[in-house]
């Protein structure tokens, strides 16, 4: 869509934003500022094109970020907003200049238009978190899994499903611990069904994993990887809700998009840098535990 199609359709801002009042309230409450402090609407004459460009492509821009074809980039706004720093909905004037800000901070044109040059910076900044990741950006060997006595392991309550005798790097487990109890008192959804934010995979054995996956034929980087950030002890598979009839880890773009749409995957979109964890934008389920303090979180807020 060209800007001058965009800006001719300027006018029909008010009504785009009153439609979508009710779903762009929800999503607002997943980035780190208070929506509700937030001047969203303000700025409309400088920012109001990009803004409705950016409600318009929210919902059905046809891309590929990964491999799979999907429609809109609603999946990844709880993280982009947490990134910008604002809780106001993709079609706000407000949104668009936090965007405009951060494409100005990575050497992008500072148009405030969500686009796939733009996420793939996102996307940059969110991978540089996870030292696992890195490591293997730089070709270093893949790491040595944790001796036994480093691990500890998970107690009924804390396991998902019939997958049981789970472990964690011990300093993981507490952190995990914590995680629970904070989201337990803060997020209604999940203190009130004891299955959310259940760990589904821990650690895994490096052998084992590469020979399942190798038997499954899914060693592809996506599904399960030959070397898995799992073999250290501290990645973790949370449980933050499923569709009916799909898997717990499903990676369908129609999956992935139900979970990051509730209430505990956005909880710890917001919160989970405070224990530690970093997360993986292609899985909603999957986090990295990278630090003791939480010192990572500083680092991930936007203006």
């Amino acid at each position: 869509m060209s800007k001058r199609v965009i800006m001719s359709m300027l006018g029909a801002l008010p009504i785009l934003f009153a439609a979508m009042a009710t779903t762009g309230g929800a999503h607002a409450q997943a980035g780190s500022g208070a929506s509700g402090a937030e001047a969203c609407d303000a700025d409309q004459i400088e920012w109001g094109a990009p803004a409705l460009a950016n409600a318009i492509s929210h919902y059905s821009l046809e891309w590929a970020p990964f491999s799979a074809t999907e429609l809109g980039w609603e999946t990844y706004l709880p993280l982009i907003q947490q990134e910008l720093g604002t809780g106001c909905p993709p079609g706000s004037p407000r949104f668009a200049r936090a965007l405009a800000v951060f494409q100005a901070a990575h050497g992008l044109p500072a148009t405030g238009w969500f686009d796939q040059t733009t996420f793939q910076v996102f996307r940059g900044v969110w991978q540089e978190r996870r030292p696992f990741i890195m490591a293997r950006v730089r070709d270093e060997p893949c790491p040595e899994p944790p001796p036994l006595y480093q691990l500890g392991y998970l107690v009924e309550s804390e396991e998902h499903a019939d997958r049981l005798t789970r472990l964690l790097r011990r300093d993981v487990l507490d952190a995990y611990r914590r995680l629970v109890a904070a989201a337990r008192a803060e997020v209604p959804e999940v203190a009130a069904n004891p299955e959310l934010l259940q760990i589904f995979s821990g650690f895994r054995d490096p052998e084992a994993d590469a020979a399942r996956c190798a038997a499954q034929g899914n060693c592809d980087g996506l599904r399960r990887a030959v070397c898995s950030p799992h073999r250290t002890g501290t990645a973790v598979d949370l449980y933050v809700g499923q569709m009916a009839g799909l898997g717990v880890d499903n990676t369908s773009p129609a999956s992935r998009l139900h979970m990051t749409r509730s209430a505990t995957y956005r909880w710890l979109v917001r919160n989970a840098g405070r224990f530690g964890f970093v997360p993986y934008v292609y899985e909603p389920w999957h986090w990295e535990w990278v630090s003791p303090t939480g010192d990572y979180a500083a680092t991930a807020t936007g203006p």
